[in-house]
């Protein structure tokens, strides 16, 4: 068992609209991850989604990057939806 990959698990619960990390599990393959999660991870049926993500596939930054990887957006702003109406369809932006 433990030459089975980490795997990272994410909920989102019923009345959320994003994912959440909520701990690590082991599993052979990203099924048995999934079935895994459901069975430690809502027990008490709060989730509505579950994300199950190998570890070794997350890329993420370091706070100590912030500066490099946000500020530059800030003088972009076209990037930024704002020149434009929100058609009342579109939800939760």
């Amino acid at each position: 068992m433990n030459d089975w990959p980490l795997w990272e698990v994410f909920i989102r619960s019923q009345h959320g609209l994003a994912h959440k990390h909520v701990g690590s599990l082991h599993a052979p393959d990203g099924e048995m991850a999934l079935r895994n999660a459901r069975d430690i991870y809502t027990r008490r049926g709060e989730g509505s989604s579950i994300w199950v993500v190998r570890s070794t596939d997350i890329l993420a930054s370091s706070p100590d990057e912030k500066e490099a990887l946000f500020s530059p957006s800030i003088s972009k702003v076209y990037r930024h939806p704002t020149f434009f109406p929100m058609p009342d369809e579109v939800k939760h932006l």
